[in-house]
């Protein structure tokens, strides 16, 4: 493996082999590059890398290092699209919340950088909007499996109104260290505290148990959709007629009643299948005739 120099690092190459030899069924190492002039060649859809990657771990035959310039911009976004596609852990609201604190926070995306905060430079060419562009791709998931993700539009809405409102310290500053450093976590409130305190209006009433299945979405062209409820909102002909969260409000209360129902009825089916089994195993009474003598 060599460098965009051209040139070897033996720890590097000590490093994958490491990897590698952490699968014990793996006999091969799949590198996705994605440094700006692979990517524009190879990636030219998000999802599409992401599914490559996702496709190779589902294997298991196989180990697999995704690496960039840095590592903190498109790294993160290939990285946590495919962890949604293997784990249904990261498809429910507290297990997406792990996912973002450890593949963009933790692992030190620019947010300061790439945002602006706080910078009224707003020609600076180190300006990208990197991680709505992920999110983006994981609206477009939810799209392709609407009952895969705990999660509804409006908590993808929320946190991409945050990343720039600066009400809460979540997305402020370019690392960890910078974070700890400024005191963030005790001078400030989390977004992910605020989410959940009402997490039934962040819930997708259609949302199923998929725990166990990987999700491969279309990434073709014809299969992706403009996000009309985040980029066109403000339009007054596209605007709904009632916030949506509040119809997914109705729809999480109806499938409690519709839930609660059917518990009731299970509870009426087994209280029966009971009562009939102990009249079965129940012994018989022998009932003597008496005899009248004369």
């Amino acid at each position: 493996m060599v460098g965009v120099s051209g040139k070897r690092s033996k720890e590097d190459e000590k490093y994958l082999q490491a990897i590698m030899d952490s699968n014990a069924q793996s006999h091969k190492i799949f590198i996705f590059d994605a440094r700006p002039s692979v990517n524009a060649v190879a990636n030219k859809l998000i999802l599409a890398g992401a599914l490559r990657i996702a496709d190779r771990v589902e294997s298991g035959k196989t180990s697999v290092v995704v690496h960039c310039s840095d590592g903190w911009d498109r790294t993160a976004q290939l990285t946590s699209l495919a962890m949604l596609m293997l784990d249904g852990y990261y498809r429910t609201i507290r297990g997406f919340e792990v996912l973002v604190e450890k593949e963009w926070l933790s692992f030190g995306h620019r947010f300061q950088l790439r945002l602006g905060h706080g910078d009224k430079n707003h020609a600076d060419a180190e300006r990208s909007p990197v991680f709505l562009q992920f999110i983006d791709c994981v609206w477009q998931m939810t799209r392709q499996f609407p009952t895969a993700f705990e999660f509804n539009e409006y908590f993808l809405i929320t946190i991409l109104d945050h990343l720039y409102s600066c009400l809460f310290g979540t997305f402020l500053c370019n690392s960890e260290q910078q974070r700890g450093k400024e005191n963030l976590p005790k001078r400030t409130v989390s977004l992910w505290s605020y989410i959940n305190s009402q997490l039934e209006d962040f819930t997708n009433p259609l949302y199923g148990s998929y725990s166990n299945h990987v999700l491969y979405p279309v990434a073709s062209m014809r299969h992706l959709e403009l996000w009309v409820g985040y980029y066109v909102r403000w339009n007054p002909r596209m605007k709904p007629q009632e916030p949506i969260h509040n119809r997914y409000k109705e729809l999480l209360a109806k499938r409690a009643e519709l839930q609660k129902k059917v518990e009731e009825l299970q509870r009426e089916i087994s209280n029966r299948s009971t009562s009939s089994s102990e009249r079965a195993s129940s012994p018989a009474q022998c009932v003597t005739p008496v005899q009248t003598v004369v």
